[in-house]
């Protein structure tokens, strides 16, 4: 167990401490794109890279497959057979990749129709595309190995690689931006730190497993030998197709229903909520691989108490990015942007609500997948064709809001109340009762606690808060006080934050006679 945490816990850190600085330059760089290299461009980037992921959908969630396959031999330390898989891996991500940028090159034919109508010339277009296809190739083609280290509870290996190069990347950027305003520097630049990624974090790799040994023609042959593979995958390629349509598809809904410059506004609203949201994802990524152990030792007491902590610190968690966002996102773009680039308080209202389904679903999600559950397709087929039918009949008449009601609709039944059923009755083999009897403290809290954000927001902050020192003076005098009661409350309410804080016995002490507990 110590190991499992441990490994865990050294993921969450790495990760913590690369996602405060990517936070930092991601605020202060995206305004210096925005005025130094415009709007429309900064929107067709957006666009382009939502093609890809579209295109990366060949994936099918092999690697979701393989890696829950790993586990086992990982956990025996058996070489020969992690070998096996990984060269399985390494056959079918070849496939992908050289699929991917057959299928690439064969829509950028179609950019004179998409794109003629915008400034920006097609050279260019063509240029950054290709440089975008070119380092979604590489992920398939070299850097497949990562996913080994992430198995192996290691994530923290490939963060610090991959956030350093990121980082690095976009100090490059900012500068040259700043100095020379040259969109084909600016691309070229993210093309070439691609390549340093590889050759450097392969490098690694090779003297972390110095006895993996990767055969194309071996995994060709051994993939008959692992049908389970190719079942699970069919099972997963749904769920990715309804995760892309509707988490990694907005700036190119926008584009196409509003405008290209209209997906550059809604942009910056989605790039601080997905920044806050990759901070949840690191708390994940950096555990799914000890909740597959966990859950392949078969304890079931051991495997319930954690999902109460885990479900106990998401909900902290969802906390403080959604009052905080509710109370502070619109001062924080009006300071940080400027009044003309901003929406509309119902689309951050929106917003909101598609993140609070997407963060509180987060622990059913980690264990379904640690279970190796992916067979429930109709779900994903449901939500997938209410999210398309839903965007088709409002986005055309409410633009934004349409698509953000398309998103919240079509995946709020089976999100909040499916997936739970799903994961109690078939992974953990415990009644759905004590789940919603577990839950419904969680909902109740929260919503009393959002009542409060919205009345602090209305009454408080819209009408003060107009400058940088007066936003940072109401940040930090209310969200602090706001969490710490709402933090509170969930101790003395919720079974998950008293598993949690008691893992320090004399802060769970001190908190127990201050909530006047017995």
């Amino acid at each position: 167990m110590s190991g499992r945490v441990g490994k865990s816990v050294m993921n969450v850190k790495v990760g913590m401490f690369f996602y405060l600085l990517s936070l930092l330059l991601a605020f202060f760089s995206r305004n210096i794109f925005l005025n130094c290299l415009g709007a429309e461009f900064m929107g067709l980037t957006g666009v382009l890279q939502n093609i890809l992921s579209y295109l990366n959908v060949a994936e099918l969630g092999i690697g979701t497959s393989i890696t829950f396959f790993l586990y086992k031999p990982l956990q025996q330390d058996d070489h020969m057979k992690t070998s096996e898989i990984m060269s399985v891996l390494a056959y079918l991500y070849r496939c992908i990749g050289w699929l991917i940028g057959g299928v690439g090159v064969l829509i950028s034919l179609a950019f004179p129709l998409f794109f003629g109508g915008l400034s920006v010339s097609l050279p260019l277009i063509y240029f950054a595309f290709y440089s975008f296809l070119a380092t979604s190739m590489a992920g398939y083609l070299i850097n497949y190995r990562q996913l080994l280290v992430s198995a192996n509870q290691k994530q923290y290996v490939v963060n610090g690689y991959f956030q350093t190069i990121a980082i690095l990347q976009s100090l490059t950027q900012i500068v040259l931006a700043w100095f020379y305003q040259n969109l084909y520097l600016w691309v070229a630049v993210g093309l070439f730190y691609t390549i340093v990624g590889c050759i450097v974090f392969n490098r690694r790799i090779s003297k972390e497993y110095p006895w993996l040994k990767i055969d194309l023609r071996q995994g060709r042959k051994s993939l008959k030998d692992y049908p389970e593979i190719l079942r699970k995958t069919r099972q997963v390629f749904i769920q990715r197709i309804k995760d892309l349509l509707l988490y990694r598809s907005d700036d190119l809904l926008v584009a196409t229903f509003v405008s290209v410059v209209q997906s550059a506004f809604y942009f910056n609203y989605t790039m601080l909520v997905n920044k806050l949201n990759f901070m949840v994802n690191i708390l994940s990524d950096g555990m799914n691989a000890g909740i597959g152990n966990l859950i392949a030792e078969g304890n079931r007491q051991n495997t319930m108490k954690v999902f109460w902590e885990l479900t106990a610190i998401r909900f902290l968690i969802t906390g403080l990015i959604v009052f905080g966002f509710l109370m502070f996102m619109q001062p924080f773009v009006r300071c940080w942007l400027g009044d003309k680039w901003l929406l509309s308080d119902l689309v951050v209202y929106l917003l909101l609500a598609n993140v609070f389904i997407t963060l509180s679903r987060g622990v059913v999600e980690m264990y379904i997948s640690a279970c190796g559950l992916f067979h429930d397709v109709w779900a994903a087929w449901t939500e997938l064709f209410l999210n398309l039918g839903i965007t088709l009949a409002l986005a055309p008449f409410l633009g934004i809001p349409g698509i953000l009601l398309g998103k919240i609709l079509s995946v709020f039944f089976i999100a909040l109340f499916w997936k739970p059923h799903f994961l109690f009755s078939e992974g953990l083999h415990v009644r759905v009762a004590d789940y919603w009897r577990g839950m419904l403290p969680y909902y109740l809290i929260f919503a009393v606690f959002l009542a409060v954000a919205v009345s602090l927001k209305v009454l408080v902050i819209d009408p003060y808060v107009d400058s940088w020192g007066k936003l940072t003076v109401c940040g930090v005098c209310i969200v602090p006080v706001l969490m710490l009661v709402y933090f509170l409350v969930l101790f003395a309410a919720t079974r998950g934050m008293k598993y949690f804080i008691a893992r320090k016995p004399a802060i769970y002490q001190k908190l127990r006679f201050l909530t006047k507990q017995e």
